[in-house]
């Protein structure tokens, strides 16, 4: 599957016609959005605590260079090495040549969007070294040779018989008469295929959902309990993460811990909170006996100081995917990127330029809903309107998408003719309503295929509120 922003609006429009993509999307609201309704409402004030998340993810972003250099230090002094990547390519060859000098071959990889963002997979392969993913949902992707469809659930794509079909074929030395139509069995399948990459692993790669400056410790929460597999049991660990992940202590991380689960999965806590902090020492049961962490950079520094910089807030929690009715239309795959959705399209102008990614933030109906579902409230659709302005001057826009907005402004700096305009807007499109609906109007053919307009009251928002 090629990876294309600048397809998005072609992909956009097969996504919309796919039946399959539509039926497997429709099952956001059941799953996510209710999850993560239901444990925010059982939590005692919850927006208290998205402030406070809010706070200590800017303290964190404004107080970069000190806290990572306290992070250095402190892994360090427990044995461990901190690499600095200040691109994909230097990433890339830290952890290869890691690898090469401990003389691994087979790697074990828990899930890791920055490892998916700098191409890391393909780099081990074109080296003779084998990335094996343990997610699960990586796992089937990796067999599927795609990239993930979203930032939490990453083959949320596919239903059942799809993965049935990829074990079928990737699986074949298997019977191939045997039961794969329970989830039960393709789960029990795959953790029997995955047991044996575990056992044979001589390196296991992870990421980092947070990074404490203090302790010099590295946390990741999973479900299925791969992250724990894939640290413990080779001799060398590499943490792959970006240098936004730090913040300053455990406390810190414990109040973010409960914004995560509970805005990912609507979990008060995952299955495993593991927490990595050196290598392996004689007091020790298990543990490598190598401990790297990678910090990325690739871009991540050119946020500080713009009006984009509370991007880099973000935790990986995935609400704001499953509230963006874009997303929820086409799903991740259309984006062409490996962070799709509203975060994505806060942050891909700026990972990959905006001429590349100048679709990314015109992907939104600014309803606002990720805003106000984002655990660290990052003001994602200000951002996407600092994007549109980067690209209107940049010239990237179609020619007559500028002469339409040209042709607004001239209206809307002239309050009189504004007035009279929307006046006239109301009521006509009032005419046109049928049944409380409008389903199609001329030139707008994008915003009505996937969805209607309510009927207009008939007046404007200023002529119902000045009327008696």
């Amino acid at each position: 599957m090629t990876q294309d922003p600048l397809a998005f609006r072609e992909a956009s429009k097969k996504a919309v016609h796919d039946p399959r993509l539509k039926q497997a999307l429709g099952r956001i609201k059941g799953h996510f959005q209710l999850a993560r309704r239901f444990a925010s409402s059982d939590f005692p004030d919850f927006d208290a605590l998205r402030g406070q998340g809010a706070a200590i993810r800017e303290h964190s972003i404004t107080h970069l260079h000190s806290l990572l250099d306290e992070f250095e230090k402190s892994v360090t002094t427990r044995g461990g090495q901190v690499h600095w990547a200040r691109n994909a390519t230097e990433a890339r060859q830290i952890v290869i040549d890691i690898l090469k000098r401990s003389g691994a071959r087979r790697v074990t990889k828990g899930k890791s969007m920055v490892s998916e963002e700098i191409g890391l997979n393909d780099a081990l392969l074109a080296h003779g070294i084998v990335p094996i993913e343990t997610d699960l949902g990586e796992y089937i992707i990796q067999l599927r040779h795609e990239p993930p469809s979203h930032i939490i659930a990453p083959a949320f794509h596919l239903n059942k018989e799809d993965v049935a079909d990829t074990f079928r074929a990737a699986h074949s030395k298997l019977d191939p008469a045997r039961d794969l139509s329970d989830r039960s069995a393709l789960v029990g399948e795959a953790r029997a295929m995955l047991r044996a990459a575990f056992e044979g692993a001589d390196a296991g790669i992870t990421g980092a959902n947070f990074l404490t400056a203090r302790e010099g410790a590295a946390l990741i929460v999973t479900n299925e309990g791969n992250g724990d597999l894939t640290r413990l049991l080779p001799r060398t660990h590499i943490v792959v993460t970006g240098i936004e992940k730090v913040v300053p202590d455990l406390n810190a991380a414990s109040v973010l811990l409960r914004l995560l689960t509970r805005s990912a999965t609507g979990q008060p806590i995952t299955s495993y909170v593991s927490v990595m902090s050196g290598p392996h020492s004689e007091e020790m049961a298990d543990g490598p006996r190598e401990f790297h962490v990678v910090l990325v950079d690739n871009g991540r520094t050119r946020l500080l100081g713009t009006p984009a910089q509370a991007t880099l807030r973000c935790i990986r929690c995935a609400a704001c995917l499953n509230h963006c009715p874009i997303y929820g239309a086409v799903g991740g795959h259309a984006y062409g990127a490996t962070y799709p959705g509203p975060i994505g399209a806060a942050l891909n102008p700026n990972l990959l330029g905006i001429s590349e990614a100048h679709h990314h933030p015109n992907a939104s109906t600014f309803c606002g809903r990720c805003a106000e579902v984002c655990p660290v409230k990052i003001p994602l659709p200000t951002i996407m309107r600092y994007w549109r302005a980067r690209e209107y001057a940049a010239g990237l826009p179609p020619i007559t998408y500028r002469a339409g907005l040209g042709l607004w402004a001239f209206a809307a700096k002239r309050p009189l003719l504004y007035r009279l305009g929307t006046r006239l807007a109301s009521r006509v499109l009032k005419k046109l309503a049928k049944g409380g609906r409008i389903r199609a109007l001329p030139m707008a053919g994008g915003w009505f295929a996937i969805r209607d307009l309510p009927e207009p009251q008939g007046k404007t928002f200023m002529e119902q509120l000045n009327s008696p």
